[in-house]
């Protein structure tokens, strides 16, 4: 006979054995005296009815079975509370446990003893009457509650059922087994040899041995074994994977171990051996810094241990391209020829002298000091105005690489520093791309958009921003995905934006901003006599020789068919031009030289698009012409006001902002309040007709969002136009913020404002005194013959807008 020792976790072994053996056990075991000797099991629980061999180790339990088998062979099996414990007390026992009887006793050499014992009845403890030198207790038995019927039928067969199918599935418990549950007719009997088969925890055996309902004992373990049959099935499933992966693992070997064979009978290397060899050689040509050459050799040695097949290769593999890619030591030498420098410039952009001026100060630093850091440059204006253009012509002066990096839209702070490569996918941000496209160290880079960048839950990338524009920090720009410094001082940052307003001050104040403002007229005439003609002819397929414009043409274009700060639409229109000349004269037409005039551009561009609408608008009192400074540049804004029978009130509309609103509410009380004095000569009584009239202020293009307070004094001047029934001058527009007090405050966007008042028509412009410095800065040839009135009152804006009396409204 064979025995097992009983384990942690372990399930209790049932042995066949004659039956012969069986009868002598049970008919020895008799009737149950009044107390038993206790020995505690460690990780097991036996069952009535069933024989279980047990490995007894400890001293006073093989004391307790050397007394057993010297008297009557009885005693009580009873679970540990604490497998841990060598000598349990009464306290670390269940109180419910199997009478039996020791059938068979084996000793064995190392001095322990194994004995069979046939479970015969479950018992409760009772009083304990020793402990020393082992543990004795009275019992008193626990019969079944056994109430035969249907349901107790069919939760027998769900039982055997149930178990058949895992006996199937594992292959610990013997197929004798299956045969064994199927005859056992008895229910309760049942339920203890499908329990005491199992492995399962301890706590839910001695659960199954305590409940004395059979029916409630069978439910139980049904749903024991429903549990057990699912988890079983599905670490088959997990095994059954794991064999394919293997055995696709194995199949890969064994065919790349044939192909090394192969490779090594024809005389060819190792194609790994040869990739890491030539990445080796990469990495001593780098002259890659330090830093850099121990993380190139770290991530070489563990390409090296790992097979081409395995994930991680790809990922290490990409790293190192990426680090051998970048122009650590490669650099441009500076031309440092200051006319040169000069001549690029006036080549590329037509007037801009403030940055052509702060380029060639960069190279005469340069010149005598060559390690200064490059200037970090912030080009803001308008759209069109060439602000992306200088980027690259700067560079073709400086004879350096140039990049392009779009950042508008860009809301992830990784599009700047880059993803960790613990990401699928991980690649470096876009400085890094930049760098590697660039091949050396000092390209110019020029950010484009930067005042469009956003924000989200995925970070702020005008944060990261601040490190790379930052010249104190960006000598040691740290990427998330090469996780290495590398020296961004040497290159040269030009950022560029519509708007200074979204960028966040912290990143604004690490620039050098340089204002762009928008062209004149005449300045738009020489870019396009220059630049523009030339480009469009030549894209368009044609000849210097077949197509030329007058100033004539050009200027009709630019004030019938463009109306923007810059030139783009102006461009556009050209190539327009261009494009119906060349489709004249590749259907056939004459193929001589085409003087574009004003007549010819406008039969090709057709009807006219813009208007000079002043002189039309302020032929009726109660309208007045403002200047307004938008992101795209100045523009022409009309103030209109009418009156109707009321009682005084004032509506406001052309969906105005708050500030807006404010100030049509202050030219209004300033005017009642102070009319005798804005408003000489008028006849009758002024209060009574504020307060016999309902005024309507209206701001046209109503679907364009306004706001700001620099429409101030266009809005009183509407208003005393239209109380006093004095027209405003067709040829004046004007600008500023008033006070309650009558005076009229500086406004910002003076240049941008008085271009647009150029392409209108206006001959005058009305403005603040105190920003007569700010109109000194313009140059004299950009404002043309535009004439500027410099006011500090209220009353001094009146006399220089408003006409001689003509009519009075009463």
């Amino acid at each position: 006979m064979q025995f097992e020792e009983d384990a942690p976790g372990g399930g209790s072994p049932i042995e066949i054995v004659s039956t012969e053996e069986i009868e002598d056990a049970i008919a020895a075991g008799g009737e149950l005296p009044a107390a038993l000797p206790v020995l505690p099991l460690r990780d097991m629980v036996t069952y009535p009815g069933t024989l279980t061999p047990l490995a007894v180790g400890q001293e006073r339990s093989i004391k307790l079975i050397d007394d057993v088998l010297s008297g009557d062979r009885g005693l009580v099996m009873v679970a540990s509370k604490d497998p841990e414990l060598d000598e349990p007390g009464p306290d670390d026992i269940e109180q419910v446990g199997v009478a039996g009887v020791v059938a068979r006793m084996l000793k064995v050499p190392d001095g322990s003893i194994r004995i069979l014992v046939q479970g015969t009845k479950r018992v409760r403890l009772g009083r304990y009457v020793a402990t020393q030198p082992y543990l004795i207790a009275t019992v008193e038995e626990m019969p079944d509650e056994l109430e035969p019927g249907p349901e107790l039928e069919a939760l027998t067969r769900n039982v055997q059922r149930t178990f058949s199918e895992i006996i199937e599935e594992i292959p610990y418990l013997p197929e004798e087994l299956q045969l064994a549950v199927t005859n056992v007719d008895d229910p309760s009997a049942l339920a203890h040899l499908i329990a005491g088969a199992l492995r399962i925890p301890t706590a839910e055996k001695q659960e199954i041995l305590e409940e004395v309902d059979v029916g409630v004992r069978l439910r139980r373990l049904s749903e024991i074994l429903a549990r057990e049959l699912e988890v079983i099935k599905l670490g088959t499933q997990i095994q059954s994977q794991v064999q394919e992966g293997i055995d696709k693992g194995q199949r890969e070997y064994y065919l790349r171990e044939q192909l090394r064979a192969i490779q090594a009978e024809l005389g060819e290397g190792d194609e790994q051996q040869a990739e890491i060899n030539e990445l080796r050689e990469r990495v001593e040509a780098a002259g890659l810094p330090e830093q850099a050459r121990k993380a190139a050799d770290r991530e070489l040695g563990r390409l090296e241990r790992l097979p081409p097949a395995a994930a991680e290769y790809g990922v290490i593999r990409t790293y190192l391209d990426w680090l051998l890619d970048l122009p650590w030591n490669a650099r441009t030498e500076d031309d440092l020829d200051m006319k040169h420098a000069r001549e690029v410039l006036d080549a590329d952009h037509y007037d801009l002298e403030q940055i052509k001026d702060r380029i060639l100060e960069y190279l005469a630093v340069r010149k005598l000091r060559p390690e200064s850091s490059g200037p970090i440059l912030c080009f803001v204006g308008p759209p069109g105005v060439g602000k992306t253009s200088l980027g690259r012509s700067i560079a073709r002066a400086l004879g350096r690489s140039f990049e392009r990096i779009s950042v508008g839209g860009v809301r992830d702070e990784a599009e700047i520093r880059g993803h960790r490569r613990t990401y699928v996918g991980a690649m470096p941000g876009t400085i890094v791309r930049a760098l590697r496209d660039a091949g050396s160290r000092n390209p110019v880079f020029m950010i484009d958009e930067i005042d469009k960048m956003g924000a989200d839950f995925r970070g702020d990338p005008a944060s990261a921003m601040l490190e790379v524009l930052d010249p104190a920090q960006n000598d040691a720009f740290r990427d998330h995905y090469l996780d290495l410094d590398f020296d961004l001082s040497e290159v040269i940052f030009i950022a560029t934006a519509n708007v200074l307003d979204p960028i966040p001050p912290p990143l604004r104040d690490r620039m050098e901003v340089i204002q762009l403002s928008g062209y004149t007229v005449d300045e738009k005439l020489h870019i396009a006599r220059r630049y523009l003609v030339p480009r469009q002819v030549r894209e368009n397929g044609l000849k210097a020789t077949q197509a030329s414009f007058t100033d004539a043409a050009l200027r009709a274009i630019i004030e019938e068919y463009t109306r923007e700060a810059g030139v783009r639409s102006l461009e556009r229109q050209i190539g327009t031009v261009c494009r119906k000349l060349a489709r004249r004269i590749a259907e056939g037409g004459s193929a001589g030289r085409t003087s574009v005039s004003a007549k010819l551009a406008r039969e090709l561009l057709g009807r006219r698009l813009y208007f000079s609408e002043a002189r039309r608008r302020t032929r009726r009192p109660g309208v007045a012409t403002g200047l307004a400074w938008t992101p795209v540049g100045g523009e022409v804004l009309f103030i209109e006001a009418t009156a109707m029978p009321g009682s005084g009130k004032l509506t406001i509309t052309g969906q105005l902002g708050d500030v807006m609103r404010e100030s049509a509410q202050a030219a209004l009380s300033l005017l009642r309040g102070e009319a005798a004095e804005f408003l000489p000569g008028y006849e009758g009584d002024p209060a009574a007709w504020f307060a016999e009239h309902d005024i309507h202020l209206h701001v046209p293009a109503g679907a364009v969002p306004k706001d700001g307070p620099s429409a101030g004094v266009a809005m009183v001047t509407a208003l005393a136009s239209l109380v006093s029934g004095r027209p405003v001058h067709n040829d004046v527009a004007m600008t500023g913020e008033i006070t309650l007090t009558g005076q009229v405050l500086p406004v910002g966007g003076l240049k941008e404002k008085s271009l647009a008042a150029q392409r209108a028509g206006i001959k005058r412009v009305i403005v603040p005194d105190r920003n007569e410095g700010e109109i000194s800065e313009i140059p004299t040839e950009e404002l043309g013959d535009l004439e500027f009135v410099y006011v500090n009152e209220v009353d001094d804006a009146l006399a220089a807008a408003l006409e001689e009396v003509k009519r009075r409204r009463r």
